[in-house]
C-alpha cells in the first residue's frame, strides 16, 4: 500500500453556453413591458444601435423575416473589413408584424398617483394637536405600520428606538396613549398589532345601534379563541345568545376589512397585466366549422432596430485616412465591438420572437377545444411542448413563466395550460384542472353550515366519472386556498 502525491492528466467534457447563448436566455423569459425596456436600455449603452421607425423614409417594408435574418453573421474579426453592404441591407429587425390587427399602436396610459398608506397616515397625524415628544412617538409608529396595516413591532422596541436616536425620554405608556390616537385615524382598525385588536377597533367605530355589534364586542373580547376555531355551538353557550344574535353578530364580524392597510394604496389600481399574445379563432367564409386560429406576439412598443448609417461614415472616413495612429485604431476597435454586440442583441431579440412564437402555436394545437369555445384543457405538461418544437424543457418553462395570452374568454398566464392527467371511469384521461374546477363548484355550492368534508367530495367527483383519492382532493383543495371542511363553516 502507497501513500503519496501523483500527477496525472484526466479529460472531461462540459458544455458551456455562450454569450450570445446566455443573452438569448435572459431575453427569452423577460415578459412583454420588461423587454420594452431592456431594447431602449440597449439602445441607450449601444450608440450603433438606432430604432427604425415605420415612417422612415428608407425602410423597405417588403423584406420578409426570412430575408431579415440572412446574411447576419458575416464575421467582423479583421478591422480592415466589416461587409457593411450585407449589413446595411439586412439589419431592419423588425421581423414579422407579430402585433394586432388594423396596426393600431399600444399605447401605455400614464399612471395617475395615489396616495401611499405613509403618506395618508403622515397627514392624518399632522392634523393631531401633538407635543414634540408625540409626535416623534406617531412618525415611529406610522413608519413601523405594514402594508396590511398592522403594526407588527414591538412596542418597546420602538420606544428603544427613538430614545436612541433623539435623545429623548420615552415611557411605554406614552407610547401606548400615542399609540391609540393614531388608531382612531383612518382607514379604521389600522395600527393594530393582530387581527383580534384590528376587528375590536372597527367594531367600536361603527354606530352604537347597528345590528350585532354589541354582541360581536361580546364574541371578540370574551370568546375569540372558539370563534377563530370557528365553534360556534361553544360560543352560543357561553354568552346565552340565540340564533338569531348569532348570525347577527357573526354577520357584523364578517364586514369588517381584515387588511385595513390594503385598500389605501393604489398599487391594487396600478398593477395590470399586458398580454405578451393574442389568440383567436377566425372561421373559413366557406365553412363556418373550419378556420384559423390568430396568433398573435405582441411587439407595439418594441422598436425596430437597425445599424446606425452614421457609423457607416464614419468607418469609411477612417479607412479613407492615410495615416494608422493609435486613435484610430481605437475608434475602429470600438466600432467593430459595439457591431458585434448590436448584432448579437438583434438576432437574439428576432431568436426569442421565433421561439414564443413556436411554443404558443404549439399550446394552440394542443389546446385547441379551449381556445375555440373555452372549456375543456386537456392533460398537458411542458415535455410535451419540447417533444414538439425540439427544445429543452427548461426553455419551454422559461417562455411560459410570466407570460399572458389575451384570448376571447378572458386573460390567461400560459401556465394555466399545463396540467397533470386524471384517469376518468371510462378509461380516458382528464385534466386536474377540471376536477380542481369541480372541486370549487362544489365548495361553492355547499350547504355552509354543513360543508362538504374530502371525503365527500372525492365520492362526488367520483360521481361524475372522476376516480380522485381523498389525498388527492385535500392536495388539490390546499392549491386553489381553500380551508378544511370545520374552517369553511358558516351561520
Amino acid at each position: 500500500m502507497h501513500s503519496g502525491q501523483f500527477l496525472g492528466q484526466r479529460q472531461t467534457m462540459q458544455q458551456r453556453l455562450s454569450p450570445q447563448q446566455i443573452q438569448y436566455i435572459k431575453l427569452l423569459q423577460l415578459p412583454t413591458v420588461s423587454i420594452e425596456m431592456r431594447i431602449k436600455e440597449e439602445l441607450e449603452q449601444n450608440p450603433l444601435l438606432e430604432e427604425y421607425g415605420e415612417d422612415h423614409p428608407e425602410r423597405n417594408d417588403e423584406r420578409s423575416t426570412e430575408e431579415d435574418q440572412q446574411d447576419t453573421t458575416e464575421s467582423t474579426d479583421e478591422l480592415s473589413e466589416i461587409d457593411w453592404d450585407s449589413i446595411l441591407a439586412n439589419n431592419d429587425y423588425e421581423g414579422k408584424s407579430y402585433s394586432g390587427a388594423n396596426g393600431e399602436d399600444w399605447v401605455e396610459i400614464p399612471k395617475p398617483y395615489y396616495e401611499n398608506l405613509l403618506e395618508d397616515m403622515e397627514r392624518q397625524v399632522s392634523l393631531l394637536n401633538l407635543n414634540e415628544k408625540e409626535q416623534l412617538i406617531a412618525e415611529q409608529i406610522i413608519g413601523s405600520i405594514d402594508e396590511d396595516g398592522y403594526l407588527r413591532r414591538d412596542l418597546n422596541a420602538i420606544v428603544d428606538s427613538i430614545i436612541f436616536n433623539s435623545g429623548a425620554y420615552i415611557q411605554l405608556f406614552e407610547a401606548e396613549d400615542v399609540l391609540k390616537r393614531v388608531q382612531r385615524l383612518d382607514p379604521p382598525g389600522i395600527a393594530a398589532r393582530d387581527l383580534r385588536e384590528c376587528l375590536l377597533l372597527q367594531l367600536e367605530q361603527l354606530p352604537h345601534n347597528d345590528p350585532g355589534r354589541t354582541n360581536a364586542l361580546k364574541i371578540l373580547r370574551d370568546e375569540w379563541e372558539a370563534f377563530e376555531k370557528k365553534h360556534f355551538d361553544k360560543v352560543q353557550k357561553k354568552l346565552n345568545l340565540t340564533d338569531e344574535q348569532l348570525r347577527e353578530a357573526y354577520e357584523c364580524i364578517q364586514s369588517l376589512d381584515p387588511k385595513p392597510g390594503g385598500n389605501t394604496s393604489g398599487d391594487e389600481v396600478l398593477s395590470y397585466i399586458v398580454p405578451d399574445f393574442t389568440v383567436y379563432y377566425q372561421p373559413s367564409e366557406e365553412e363556418k366549422e373550419r378556420g384559423d386560429f390568430i396568433i398573435e406576439l405582441h411587439r407595439k412598443n418594441m422598436p425596430a432596430l437597425r445599424i446606425s448609417r452614421a457609423y457607416k461614415t464614419m468607418w469609411d472616413e477612417l479607412q479613407r485616412k492615410a495615416s494608422r495612429n493609435d486613435a484610430d485604431n481605437e475608434t475602429k476597435s470600438f466600432i467593430k465591438t459595439k457591431m458585434d454586440a448590436a448584432r448579437s442583441f438583434m438576432e437574439a431579440i428576432q431568436q426569442r420572437s421565433n421561439t414564443l412564437m413556436n411554443v404558443m402555436r404549439t399550446i394552440v394545437s394542443l389546446q385547441e377545444t379551449f381556445f375555440r369555445f373555452g372549456t375543456t384543457l386537456r392533460p398537458m405538461i411542458l415535455k410535451d411542448i419540447a417533444d414538439r418544437i425540439g427544445m429543452d424543457i427548461s426553455t419551454i418553462s422559461r417562455v411560459v413563466n410570466g407570460k399572458y395570452v389575451q384570448t376571447e374568454f378572458g386573460v390567461y398566464e400560459l401556465k394555466y395550460f399545463f396540467n397533470e392527467g386524471i384517469e376518468t371511469e371510462d378509461g380516458e384521461s382528464a385534466s386536474n384542472r377540471d376536477v380542481k374546477n369541480h372541486i370549487v363548484e362544489l365548495i361553492s355550492n355547499e350547504n355552509k353550515s354543513k360543508p362538504l368534508s374530502d371525503d365527500a367530495i372525492a365520492d362526488s367527483l367520483k360521481s361524475m366519472g372522476f376516480i380522485v383519492a381523498r389525498r388527492t382532493v385535500s392536495k388539490y383543495r390546499e392549491q386553489l386556498g381553500l380551508p378544511v371542511a370545520r374552517l369553511r363553516k358558516t351561520l
